[in-house]
């Protein structure tokens, strides 16, 4: 495998390409303290280790990071492995923002452990560094990325524990901070070297497919291109984009590994201007080819829990090959592409972190407990499905939606609205039928919960079958207090944080409709 090696001139041409007024003398500063810091020392590949900070400030650059998020990548190694320079030294020279996103990754990477002890520290520490300043692992995915590209020169074991650690910790935790593309970069490193002889497999199907296909969506691309030309919609791009390959590989896991049944292996990106643009295009598609049926998701109108929003469709083209069609804006395409991230992209935002994070707060809280507590493991794997499992939106009969774990079930839907409405929860309905509280939730389902106010508290046997974390501590609480004393203890507490509104109280306790957790 060839190492792309970047050099210093490499990532000047870059960031003069990439940013309008860029600070390139703090930029050639961290690269000279950073070349002090590493001098003499040799990566695995053979290579100076400075290939290394090079090629994490590249990648930070490449995907549009400010720069003191790119001087950061520079520096990022500099406190771990060099005696050179302190912590205070950075911050004198490169100020207090730099200094702490070095000290973060620093942090990150101070672990001794071996096995499931590694494993569950490695867990805690990020949830500490996103909670402090997301940013850290942003340079964390930069750096490990390039870990994956040079892991050829590890031995198989490391491969393998590197490989694993990823798809299972840092995959995860991209998708939900809705960075696609690093995510399935990261995945498909890993991917070769924790399944080669299925990643061999996949890479097969995907070449044969990929060249059947290739002239026929090459043609599908410039028709839909003079189609929209007759229209007064303004067309900003339209290219195509294959799938990745762990992505296919675990799509055909759950079709049977039957490839006629994956539609989306290669799909047409049309970006417009604006949402109003977006439905045009799709009437318009629809117009010139015939929409496969229950193949149209509109994501616009229902975002996933990430925030990735476009419309998708799939289509009859000639010669009974099929196509999907995704629509977006160009603020939707760099929102699926960067996630989060893509608050701090071209920007001096400094730590300020998005709005939409609701999750990463409620991990945090997770990990304070998870501090207090021995049985790690069990706790652990709480915590694996509140945050890494695939997650699902379902809806209240409002149209409100309500981000939960894969699996979860009406009595997650009814803890997340509000405790107070888990507590008193008897029946739900969901897409007007009713169900056991034990049922599943899916994608696109309206669910419906029916309270009683006399009922004194949450069933214990729902631990059985509650998936998330909330749900679960809630109920464990009310069986720890008992039924009475539980009450006595809970009322006076929800005074501030969880009292619904007067208004909105008397609704409850009949039939929730939608409120949000407070």
């Amino acid at each position: 495998m060839t190492e792309i090696i970047r050099t210093y001139e490499d990532l000047e041409a870059l960031i003069k390409k990439t940013y309008v007024t860029p600070d390139l003398t703090l930029v050639k500063k961290a690269y000279e303290v950073a070349s002090r810091a590493h001098e003499g020392e040799v990566r695995f590949t053979g290579h100076p280790y400075m290939v290394h900070p090079l090629a994490v400030a590249y990648k930070l650059a490449e995907m549009g990071f400010n720069m003191n998020m790119v001087v950061a990548g520079l520096l990022h190694d500099v406190i771990e492995d060099s005696e050179k320079f302190s912590l205070e030294d950075l911050a004198h020279k490169f100020g207090e923002d730099v200094a702490g996103m070095v000290d973060g990754v620093t942090k990150l990477k101070k672990i001794r452990y071996q096995g499931v002890e590694r494993y569950v520290e490695n867990m805690r520490r990020m949830f500490i560094a996103m909670a402090s300043d997301v940013r850290v692992i942003f340079i964390k995915f930069a750096d490990r990325q390039h870990n994956l590209q040079t892991l050829y020169a590890r031995p198989k074991h490391k491969q393998e524990r590197v490989a694993r650690e990823t798809l299972e910790i840092y995959a995860p935790i991209a998708n939900r901070l809705g960075m696609g593309e690093m995510k399935g970069e990261m995945e498909d490193l890993s991917f070769k070297y924790l399944y080669p002889k299925e990643y061999d497999w996949v890479q097969q199907i995907m070449d044969t497919k990929v060249r059947e296909k290739g002239v026929q969506i090459t043609r599908v691309i410039d028709d839909v291109e003079q189609y929209l030309k007759t229209s007064d919609i303004k067309i900003i791009q339209v290219h195509g984009r294959v799938k990745r390959l762990y992505s296919l590989y675990r799509k055909l896991q759950h079709r049977d590994n039957d490839i006629t049944k994956i539609h989306d292996l290669v799909a047409v990106r049309i970006v417009v201007s604006d949402v109003e643009d977006c439905y045009a295009v799709l009437g318009l598609v629809h117009q010139k080819w015939h929409p496969m049926p229950n193949r149209i998701k509109d994501f616009i109108a229902q975002p996933k829990p990430n925030g990735y929003q476009s419309l998708h469709t799939t289509v009859f083209v000639p010669g009974g090959e099929t196509v999907e069609f995704q629509i977006r804006t160009e603020e939707m395409h760099e929102l699926a592409e960067y996630g989060v991230a893509a608050h701090w992209r071209y920007k001096e935002t400094g730590r300020s972190q998005p709005k939409n994070l609701r999750w990463m707060e409620e991990m945090v809280a997770i990990q304070k407990e998870l501090a207090d507590k021995k049985d790690f493991m069990e706790q652990l794997e709480v915590l694996k499905i509140d945050v890494f499992r695939d997650r699902i939106f379902v809806l209240t009969p409002q149209g409100d939606v309500i981000d939960l774990p894969e699996g979860a079930t009406p009595v997650d839907f009814a803890f997340y609205v509000h405790t107070n409405v888990g507590n008193k929860c008897t029946a739900a309905r969901v897409n007007e039928v009713l169900v056991n509280l034990d049922t599943p939730l899916n994608s696109g389902d309206v669910v419906e919960i029916i309270t009683d106010k006399n009922r004194r508290g949450p069933n214990p046997d729902w631990l059985k079958f509650v998936k998330t974390h909330h749900a679960r501590e809630r109920i464990r609480e009310a069986a720890r207090f008992g039924m009475k004393s539980w009450f006595a203890h809970m009322m006076p507490k929800s005074s501030n944080k969880e009292k619904p509104k007067k208004k909105e109280k008397n609704k409850m306790e009949k039939t929730v409709k939608s409120e949000n957790k407070k």
